[in-house]
């Protein structure tokens, strides 16, 4: 991730000559909390997003995050148009390509799976958001069925020349011709608009007693808050999130959504990261 700081006073920022003009449909606002439906959330604080590998010019240069009151859930004051994302899917940073660090990945996705395993042993295992498919390479070792899904076209084409079954399509839409018995979204629920919806795609898709294995960002833990009181928190300028969890919040969700947390673990995919094991209630 970048290292961010923040100045302490505003700056008045003069893009150079010639450069791309801001696009200006580039967000659709949530006119209430994407995840209870309040209308009354607040601003909570801007970060400048201009150092991220995936930053354009023809995209804002500042992200402003807003809180709920009633749930207390963080969420980006709104989502991309179907034109930004197009912007900003018009590459792959280094670590999300197909094959990317193969042997050391293997590792760190042996040690998720291996807390999946006392509840599930075999099966399909679908990765929503594969990225670099290390956990589908190394669950296909532990005889899983690995499926992919990712929105990014030359991502599932790659995957597919490793003879992994991949798709270019939304969780919400999507069959499968028998549940699986495994679906991850390793840093993946943050990125969607509305996590209700992918969670619910999961439960629909998972065999009864089927696992769910989520990671991303951890918001309440004592390094992100280090990371805020030195204004060196990378995630506020993350462009492709729209939403800050913390652990409570999420296993919130979990349950609403049908899902009984059964074990909660440090990820080391990404800095500050949370790893949650889930049950299909």
């Amino acid at each position: 991730m970048i290292k961010y700081s923040f100045p302490a006073a505003p700056v008045t920022y003069r893009p150079p000559a010639n450069t791309p003009a801001v696009l200006a449909n580039e967000l659709i606002d949530y006119q209430a909390c994407p995840l209870c439906e309040s209308k009354a959330f607040r601003p909570l604080r801007s970060a400048d997003c201009s150092h991220h590998p995936r930053y354009s010019q023809e995209l804002s240069r500042t992200m402003h995050w807003s809180q709920c009151a009633a749930c207390q859930h963080v969420f980006r004051s709104g989502y991309y148009t179907e034109a930004a994302l197009n912007i900003v899917f018009r590459g792959t940073n280094e670590s999300q390509v197909v094959g990317y660090d193969l042997e050391r990945q293997r590792y760190v996705s042996a040690q998720m799976i291996e807390k999946v395993l006392p509840y599930q042993t075999g099966g399909t295992w679908l990765d929503v958001g594969f990225g670099n498919a290390s956990l589908l390479f190394t669950a296909h070792e532990y005889g899983f069925e690995p499926v992919g899904l990712d929105l990014r076209p030359q991502s599932v084409e790659e995957l597919r020349r490793w003879g992994v079954a991949a798709h270019c399509q939304d969780v919400k839409g999507f069959e499968l011709s028998r549940p699986a018995s495994v679906i991850s979204m390793a840093d993946v629920l943050e990125h969607m608009p509305y996590p209700k919806v992918g969670l619910h795609a999961a439960h629909r898709l998972l065999q009864p007693g089927g696992v769910l294995l989520i990671s991303m960002p951890n918001s309440g833990s004592m390094v992100w808050k280090a990371l805020d009181a030195g204004n060196a928190n990378p995630y506020w300028g993350e462009i492709e999130h729209y939403h800050n969890f913390d652990r409570d919040r999420l296993y919130a969700l979990l349950a609403e959504c049908g899902f009984k947390p059964v074990r909660y673990g440090i990820s080391q995919r990404y800095r500050v990261c949370m790893e949650v094991i889930a049950v299909k209630a």
